[in-house]
């Protein structure tokens, strides 16, 4: 009895079948050719429609694919989303798309998909438990993304490594140290650590720490201090307009959070005797500048300091013995 072969369902057979089948073929093709043919012809005329099928399937869907993503992408534009986010969405609509649609033209074929999706299933668990780290930080990247703690240009001071961020990856973040280095921190340990982020904010308060000699004017050297700090232009003070200061900055720049994103005033500047030590007494200095005029007001200041307060007579103490002689 002659085997029925139906090739536009192809399957793979073992070696054993295959000679059988090739054998039947043969015997088909010698006792009856005419019905060979014709069967063959009708089956080559089927599969090529399915592959016709798939292919206008494929093209379609590739071009539907394509279009998403150019709509996605001008969506992100249009909301100033942040380049991270935009990306990585993207990406990961395209991928899942394009497997969907590999699956489907697979399947006009004729060829059983379900063995394809339990072989991908078993690939990326396998993929899942080889890279488990890489999980990790793939999650953490998730979680950076999606709460935001700090974005590209923060500088911030997380994991042991203080910098500005140049690159927020989807499984790592890249840090610009001040010595123009380059430290790559995994997003796992990013997310599950402290994250001070010094940029967040438009305005912050400088500190400083003024020690003096013991029989110094206290009230004079507070005032002198005082003085020094109100004479710097990029101090700001209970006068300045907090209206209109918040009009400089770009909001988009800073992150809204729930302490509250814009103050009600600005404090003055302030001076106070902090403690009094072994060998000098201590002034506590505190005013409110741009977060961008920080670390200029900060050494500008600490100079200033030094320079001109000896000049007003208050000298800046430093250990010592007194040592008193007395003649037997």
């Amino acid at each position: 009895m002659l085997l029925d072969i139906d090739i536009t369902n192809p399957t793979i057979l073992p070696a054993d079948s295959l000679k059988e089948v090739t054998q039947n073929v043969i015997m088909q093709m010698q006792s009856d050719p005419e019905t060979f043919w014709r069967g063959t012809l009708q089956g080559l005329t089927t599969f090529g429609l399915k592959v016709l099928a798939a292919l206008a399937i494929y093209i379609v869907g590739s071009w539907l694919i394509s279009k998403l993503k150019n709509m996605l992408q001008r969506s992100f534009k249009r909301r100033n989303t942040e380049p991270t986010i935009a990306t990585f969405t993207t990406s990961a609509v395209s991928i899942t798309l394009t497997v969907m649609l590999i699956i489907v033209t697979v399947s006009t074929l004729g060829v059983d998909t379900t063995s394809l999706a339990a072989l991908l299933a078993a690939g990326g668990m396998a993929i899942g438990m080889a890279l488990s780290g890489t999980v990790q930080n793939f999650a953490g990247g998730i979680m950076l993304l999606v709460f935001k703690p700090f974005k590209v240009g923060d500088w911030i001071d997380a994991q042991g490594t203080c910098g500005t961020v140049m690159e927020v990856n989807i499984t790592s973040t890249k840090v610009l140290t001040n010595d123009n280095r380059v430290i790559v921190l995994p997003n796992g340990a990013l997310s599950n650590g402290t994250i001070d982020n010094y940029s967040a904010r438009p305005l912050r308060r400088v500190d400083w720490e003024v020690s003096v000699a013991y029989g110094s004017d206290a009230e004079g050297c507070k005032q002198t201090i005082l003085d020094i700090v109100s004479k710097d232009e990029r101090v700001l003070n209970e006068q300045t307009n907090i209206k209109e200061l918040y009009k400089e900055f770009d909001s988009s720049r800073y992150q809204l959070t729930t302490v509250g994103y814009m103050m009600d005033s600005i404090p003055a500047p302030f001076v106070a005797l902090k403690s009094l030590n072994a060998n000098d007494i201590t002034f506590v200095v505190r005013c409110w500048v741009r977060s961008t005029d920080y670390w200029n007001v900060y050494f500008g200041m600490t100079e200033r300091f030094y320079t001109e307060l000896p000049q007003k007579g208050y000298q800046f103490a430093y250990p010592h013995v007194d040592v008193t002689m007395v003649n037997g």
